[in-house]
């Protein structure tokens, strides 16, 4: 299957908002500037507010939250964090002291709890960087975002992709886990644990069948390099050498589908449940 790379819209308008924003602390900063590339490619791939303007971000970091109203034009944005189910924080981003941004963040297991809004209610959700981390039943986040969807609105998810260049490298080499992160949460830090690592990497089949698994119908999924790994010439040609595809083979994954009423929902798909 050919790889469609869409081009990067909007992607300096979105980065120079994100980084004007303020930052508790120099190790925050340090955080967003190695995902920022990430940040502003992903919020580019989101089609422009056409009907309610309500959009959901789960497991926010309120680094695109921000950004979803400021640049891009949400009415109503809605954040969501892993915590005790029921319980609602208020958000205030602030960029040179000012008031910004502030929203909503409602705390429930992403995995387990039904999620508290009602049926089609979102324009847009996005779940960026967690599906990896599902523990128990990745497919219940899935299922439970096509029911707070409206019909035809935009799911974007991304994770990493444990058939990348680098993954193909660590096996050859013995060098690491083909996952692209593989460690445990330090249970000497503070709050470790309520952290979870990366549970389960996905392919690109297997995330396309999960996603249309859930009822949505697949517009784009694409895979691009991530810079540093160093891997990407030497592997590509290896692969191209012995007759492999050199397609979705970056180690960040983007996945856009839309949400399809009429789909067939399989609530445990083969591939990942026994």
């Amino acid at each position: 299957m050919k790889e469609n790379i869409p081009p990067r819209l909007r992607f300096d308008e979105i980065v120079a908002f994100v980084r004007s924003m303020d930052l508790p602390d120099d190790a925050a900063r340090r955080y967003l500037e190695v995902h920022v590339n990430r940040i502003g490619r992903t919020l580019g791939l989101l089609p422009p507010p056409k009907s309610s303007g309500r959009v959901l971000e789960l497991g926010t970091y309120m680094h695109m939250a921000p950004a979803l109203q400021c640049v891009l034009g949400y009415k109503e944005v809605r954040g969501t964090y892993y915590g005790p189910a029921g319980r609602v924080e208020e958000k205030i981003v602030t960029v040179k002291g000012c008031e910004a941004f502030r929203c909503f963040v409602d705390l429930f297991d992403a995995e387990k709890d039904r999620y508290p809004y009602p049926d089609a209610h979102f324009e847009t959700v996005l779940a960026c960087e967690i599906f990896e981390h599902m523990l128990h039943d990745p497919m219940h986040m899935l299922v439970e975002i096509h029911r707070v969807l409206e019909e035809n609105g935009t799911l974007l998810l991304t994770t990493p992709n444990v058939a990348s260049f680098t993954a193909v490298a660590r096996v050859l080499e013995q060098s690491g886990n083909p996952q692209l992160y593989s460690k445990y949460a330090d249970p000497r830090r503070e709050y470790a644990e309520t952290e979870i690592g990366h549970v389960r990497e996905y392919t690109p089949p297997e995330l396309r069948e999960a996603i249309e698994s859930a009822g949505f119908e697949i517009e784009n999924l694409f895979s691009e390099v991530i810079p540093g790994y160093g891997t990407e010439s030497w592997v590509r040609e290896f692969l191209e050498r012995n007759g492999f595809s050199t397609a979705f083979r970056g180690e960040q994954l983007y996945a856009i589908a839309r949400k399809r009423g009429a789909k067939k929902i399989v609530r445990y798909p083969e591939f990942l449940y026994e």
